[in-house]
């Protein structure tokens, strides 16, 4: 069963919500769609309160990290942490409060080439069954590319029934922001939703483009109950005006009577 998942985008230690392609190192060209009066603990508070799991916190680039401490501390081991994760501080922010940590540009070198002893060190270092990977991506010819560095860079991870499979024995869960819809509520990426709920092996959550409260059954649909949602920019807890947070608990709470709990 699909369930709608909460997030925490992090940008400048402020809850933001960015659209996706736009963020870059220096910020030029930045498009942000709601910045919070609201500190990043508030919306943890909130989810705690709701009783949902398995959300997300996602530190875009630096100056988040007093933020996130503060957002785990108010709902410990409710929600996931990602944004600069490496082996060096992964185990500090499961001693925060993180459930699982997401990483994605640490599996990288600099031109994008994938390194698999970095993954195999990380799992060493807190076990698969605590890590997530964030295979966010972009779309490239028929198919989609793993971004890194905010999205910017393409890898050469692409997005097969093959790397699924196998990045899926070394993870608990996947994470997939479709970057190119990211932040626009102009609608999902249908055909990515439906791909992973073929090929991916483990939980995944899907994140970008939803336009509509109605996207939740869509991408159960698609997915056959396998993939979960979030929902930023068009959610109104973000200032949107499209989906109703109201409307996700409700989703959540009629499928969590008649099935299991929340992935």
């Amino acid at each position: 069963m699909t369930f709608f998942r909460p997030c925490i985008d992090l940008h400048q230690g402020q809850v933001k919500q960015i659209v996706g392609g736009s963020l870059q190192d220096n910020n030029s060209g930045l498009l942000t769609n709601f910045t919070s009066e609201e500190p990043a603990e508030f919306y943890a508070r909130r989810y705690a309160q709701d009783k949902l799991a398995g959300g997300h916190v996602i530190k875009l680039g630096p100056g988040n990290c007093s933020a996130a401490r503060a957002a785990l501390a108010a709902y410990p081991t409710g929600l996931q942490i990602g944004g600069g994760i490496q082996r060096e501080n992964a185990a500090k922010w499961l001693e925060a409060g993180a459930s699982h940590v997401i990483v994605t540009s640490w599996l990288f070198d600099a031109a994008g080439n994938f390194l698999p002893e970095n993954l195999d060190s990380l799992i060493q270092e807190v076990g698969k069954e605590r890590l997530v990977i964030d295979l966010s991506c972009r779309s490239h010819q028929d198919s989609w590319v793993v971004a890194m560095n905010r999205w910017q860079t393409h890898t050469n991870l692409n997005i097969t029934p093959t790397t699924l499979k196998e990045l899926g024995g070394n993870c608990a869960e996947f994470l997939i922001h479709a970057a190119d819809v990211e932040g626009r509520c102009l609608g999902i990426d249908q055909k990515l939703v439906r791909f992973l709920g073929q090929h991916s092996p483990i939980p995944t959550t899907y994140a970008g483009g939803v336009h509509s409260s109605e996207d939740l059954a869509t991408v159960h649909n698609l997915s056959q109950g396998t993939v979960d949602l979030t929902i930023g920019s068009a959610l109104d807890l973000f200032g949107g005006n499209q989906v109703r947070y109201s409307d996700c608990l409700a989703w959540n709470q009629a499928n969590i009577t008649s099935t299991a709990a929340p992935r």
